[in-house]
C-alpha cells in the first residue's frame, strides 16, 4: 500500500481530475438495478479450492492453468509441472470459471477482476482472450440487462486488476477519466514489481521518449534520444513514470510504478533503463549488460529478446534452477486503481488487487518486506 505521505499527495493531485468526471449516484442505480451481489457459492468454493491465480499460458494447442495452491515442497510455484492441464475444449469453460473466482469487487454497475499473468486482454479472433468470454461471463454473474465491457485493463504479461462495467454510460465516463488523467499527468493507477537489481535512487520520475520497432520480425520499444519534431510526428511519444522503492533484499527491489503516460511496455523500459530490468522480463532484460560486476546498457535496436538470465546468487535465493527461471513470469502488478467520487466532495474510489502467488512467493525468497 502507499504509505500515508505518499497517499495524501497522491489523492491530493488526483483531487482536480475527480471534480470533471463524476459517477453519480443516479447513473449509477440506473445502470445497477438489479445487478448487485456477490459471487455464487460455486466461485466460491473454486477459489477456496484452487487458491490464486498463477499464469494462463499456450502449451501445444491447449491452455494450461498454473495454480500456486497445489505446488509440491521444493517445487518453484511458477506452473512448470504442478498446474492444472486443460484439454482441448475446456479451456474456455475453466477459464471462466476462475474469471468467476477471480472477481474482487462489484460495485453498481462495475466488476472488478483479478487478472492472471499470461491471459491476453484482446487477440484476433477464435483465440481465448478476457474479451472472448465476457458474454458468458456476463451471464454467468447475472447481468441479464446489458454485457460487461472493458473499462481499463493491464496487457498480456501483467497481472492485476481489470476494470468492467455493465453500464455504456459508467464505462464512457470513466474511459473519459482515464484519458483526461493521462494529458493532465495526474495518477490513477500504481504498480508493484519486482527488479533485478536496485536503482540508484529511492524515488525519482524516469522521462524518456520512446517508439516501437520491428526488429528481425519481433515488435520491441526502443528508445529515442533527443527526439526531433518529425521524430515525434512519426510515431514517437514522451513518456513519464514515477518510482519509489519500497524495500530492497538480496539485490534486488520491491517498486511502486504509478505511469502517468501508456505506451507498451512503458514500464519494462523505464526500468531497464535504470538498469533493473523487471524480474521475468524476457524481452528487455537482455538490453543490460555486465563486465566486472558493473551494468552498462546495450542498443536495444541490436540487441535480440532473450530469455532472462540471473546470476547464481539470485537463483539460491529463488530456489531455481536455471531452467525454471526460463519460466519465471513477468513481476509486474496492477495493484490499486483510483476512481472519482461519486460527489466532488467525496474520496476517490480505491479499488486493489491482491499480488498472485508466484509474487508472494518472490517477496518471501528475496525478504521484501516494505520497509
Amino acid at each position: 500500500m502507499l504509505h500515508n505521505v505518499a497517499k495524501s499527495h497522491f489523492l491530493a493531485a488526483l483531487s482536480p481530475v475527480c471534480s470533471a468526471f463524476r459517477l453519480t449516484v443516479s447513473l449509477t442505480n440506473q445502470c445497477a438495478a438489479g445487478e448487485h451481489g456477490g459471487l455464487d457459492a460455486h466461485a466460491q468454493s473454486a477459489s477456496r479450492e484452487m487458491g490464486a491465480l498463477v499464469a494462463w499460458r499456450g502449451v501445444a494447442g491447449r491452455w494450461q492453468l498454473a495454480l500456486g495452491a497445489r505446488a509440491p515442497p521444493g517445487d518453484a510455484g511458477f506452473g512448470t509441472g504442478a498446474g492444472l492441464r486443460l484439454q482441448p475444449g475446456g479451456g474456455r469453460e475453466a477459464l471462466l470459471l476462475e474469471l468467476r473466482a477471480a472477481v474482487v469487487e462489484r460495485r453498481g454497475p462495475l466488476v472488478t477482476l483479478n487478472k492472471p499473468q499470461g491471459l491476453r486482454v484482446t487477440g484476433k479472433p477464435g483465440e481465448l482472450t478476457l474479451l472472448s468470454v465476457l458474454p458468458e461471463l456476463s451471464q454467468a454473474l447475472g447481468l441479464r440487462q446489458q454485457e460487461l465491457q472493458i473499462v481499463r485493463a493491464p496487457g498480456k504479461e501483467t497481472s492485476g486488476l481489470v476494470l468492467l462495467s455493465s453500464c455504456p454510460q459508467t464505462a464512457s465516463r470513466l474511459q473519459k477519466f482515464f484519458i483526461h488523467s493521462r494529458r493532465t499527468h495526474r495518477p490513477t493507477a500504481t504498480y508493484w514489481a519486482v527488479t533485478n537489481g536496485i536503482p540508484a535512487a529511492s524515488e525519482g520520475q524516469i522521462d524518456t521518449a520512446l517508439t516501437l520497432q520491428h526488429i528481425g520480425g519481433v515488435s520491441v520499444v526502443v528508445p529515442v534520444k533527443s527526439p526531433s519534431r518529425r521524430d515525434m510526428l512519426e510515431g514517437v511519444k514522451r513518456t513519464l513514470s514515477h518510482f519509489r522503492v519500497m524495500a530492497t533484499g538480496s539485490g534486488c527491489a520491491l517498486i511502486q510504478l504509478q505511469p502517468l503516460t501508456a505506451f507498451p511496455s512503458q514500464l519494462q523500459v523505464h526500468m531497464m533503463l535504470q538498469l533493473c530490468p523487471l524480474l521475468g522480463d524476457h524481452t528487455y532484460s537482455a538490453c543490460v549488460g555486465t563486465v566486472l560486476g558493473q551494468r552498462f546498457l546495450l542498443s536495444a535496436e541490436s540487441t535480440k529478446p532473450q530469455r532472462q538470465a540471473l546470476d547464481d546468487a539470485l537463483l539460491r535465493c529463488l530456489r531455481l534452477t536455471p531452467a525454471q527461471a526460463a519460466q519465471l513470469p513477468l513481476h509486474l502488478h496492477l495493484h490499486q486503481l483510483l476512481l472519482p467520487g461519486r460527489r466532488p466532495a467525496d474520496a476517490p474510489i480505491e479499488l486493489q488487487a491482491p499480488l498472485p502467488r508466484y509474487f508472494s512467493r518472490t517477496l518471501q525468497c528475496l525478504g521484501l518486506c516494505q520497509q
